[in-house]
This record gives structure tokens, sequence and C-alpha cells, in this order.
């Protein structure tokens, strides 16, 4: 008999019912290095950017000319750690489950705390997150099978360039979900009214129409199934950034690793527009 799936937290006790400080304090104690896909769903999550002071405003514009990809949510002051916007007891040296340390563009760890990589000069970019819409579309009776099966979502590159800021460029990013039909266009209203998080699909259907050849391997994250009755859903995403920091090879920098997400005190419920 298989061993069965088992959610991203379970070995720290979290569930989709957590609070997001039950998450952060996890992640800072040591015991959640997994992905948050599926953990304390009433919860905005982000994705990171840490880069040095002076990158930060070059940056901030490739995110102003990319919201879909980008939305920022919060930014720190340089040197800081905190994000108070986001969560009054915040360390974003610690509250990640895992981190991308990159330097010359090319990742070289991926620790679970960045007390041995923290400088001074470092300014934290909150970008929003597809995790975050996730809980609309659960709340709405939409299944998204990676949550069923307790994996990332499936992350894959494409052929769609964005718009360059100074030495940030490169492809828009997606995550993919399978949908059948009807699910695929309520989901489609729901994201509309979620901006901050991305909002609606960037594609559905052919994933060669973007240049994805093969949906069994993805760029990040995990693969995951699609049936015969579904279609492939793909939303910009938040990783979009680690590909223009790639192509900037920047000296050094800090990301998320895909998926490990800060869960933060907003509610996923206060993104939603009218």
């Amino acid at each position: 008999m298989p061993s069965p799936v088992l959610s991203p937290g379970a070995a720290a006790g979290l569930t989709a019912r957590s609070t997001a400080r039950d998450v952060r304090a996890a992640a800072r104690a040591g015991h959640l290095s997994d992905h948050t896909s599926g953990l304390a769903s009433d919860y905005v999550q982000v994705n990171l950017a840490i880069l040095p002071q002076a990158l930060a405003t070059e940056f901030q514009r490739y995110c102003e000319r990319n919201p879909r990809a980008c939305p920022v949510l919060a930014v720190s002051e340089p040197g800081s750690p905190a994000l108070p916007a986001l969560g009054a007891d915040i360390d974003i040296r610690t509250d990640l489950p895992r981190y991308a340390v990159w330097r010359d563009g090319v990742q070289v760890d991926t620790p679970t705390d960045l007390f041995q990589h923290w400088r001074d000069d470092l300014v934290t970019f909150a970008i929003g997150c597809s995790f975050s819409f996730e809980h609309a579309l659960l709340a709405d009776g939409i299944r998204l099978r990676h949550v069923e099966q307790g994996r990332n979502v499936s992350m894959y590159r494409t052929d769609r360039a964005t718009e360059p800021s100074g030495a940030f460029r490169g492809p828009l990013v997606v995550s993919m979900r399978p949908m059948a039909a009807a699910d695929a266009i309520r989901a489609i209203q729901i994201t509309s009214r979620m901006p901050q998080v991305h909002g609606a699909p960037v594609h559905l259907g052919d994933p060669a129409l973007i240049g994805i050849h093969d949906l069994s391997r993805p760029d990040y994250g995990d693969a995951v199934a699609v049936q015969p009755h579904e279609l492939p859903v793909f939303w910009a995403c938040g990783v979009t950034p680690q590909a223009a920091i790639a192509a900037a090879r920047p000296a050094f920098c800090i990301t998320h690793a895909p998926g490990h997400m800060l869960v933060t005190d907003l509610l996923n419920r206060d993104l939603v527009t009218a």
C-alpha cells in the first residue's frame, strides 16, 4: 500500500487552519523547511526579493513595469529585517522555511535562515503570491490537485518577455493549475478581483502557445497531472523576479526558495476588490 501524502507542515503540526504566526514560528524554530502551499489558508503569502540598496530603485521600477508578475505589497527599510506593514513580529531572516542565496546570478545556497548572509544595506521586497488566491478558489469548491496531493504548485518559464528595467529582464514565469472548464471560468472570475496577488490567469489551454513544451517537467515546483477533461490554467508567478535577478547577475542577493513563502498577518479576503 502506498504511503499517504502528507501536507507540507504535517511534521510541525501545521494545517490550512493554522495562523500566520504559527507558520512563522515553526519556520523560525527550524521545524518547517518545506513549501507553504495549503498552510494558514486565510492569510496572505508573499514572495521575497532581497537586494543591495544600490539596486533597489532599479528593481522597484522592474516590478512597477510588470505588475501582474511582481505586485509589490511592502518594501523594507535598508538593513531592517522587519516588514511592519505585513506583521508586527516578522523577522525576514528566520520566518521563511527556506531561502535561495545568489552570487553573480548563480544560486549558491538554500539556507533555512539568513544570519550568515544578512547585511546592513539589504532591502526586502514582498511580492504577492498566487498561494493567496488559492484559498478563495478552494472556498468556492474548486479543487486544486497540488494541494490535495501535498505538493508544490507547478511553475514554468514561458517565451513571453517581461518589460525590462536596467539590468533586470527575463521571461514571464507562470504557475499552473489543472481545472475542468467550468472551474476555470469561475477561477477567472474570482482571481480577477485579486490584482495584488497576480489577478486573472494570463493563459489557459495549449501550453505550447506560451513556450511550454512539457508540463511533466516544470522549471520550479512539482509536476501535477492534467486529466483529459481538464485545461491547464496559467497565472503570472512571483518567481518571475528570480529569472530577472538571474539575468541581472547582481554580485549578491537573496530570494525565497520557490514555494517557500513568508506567511503574513494580512487576510486574503482583504485583498478582494469590489
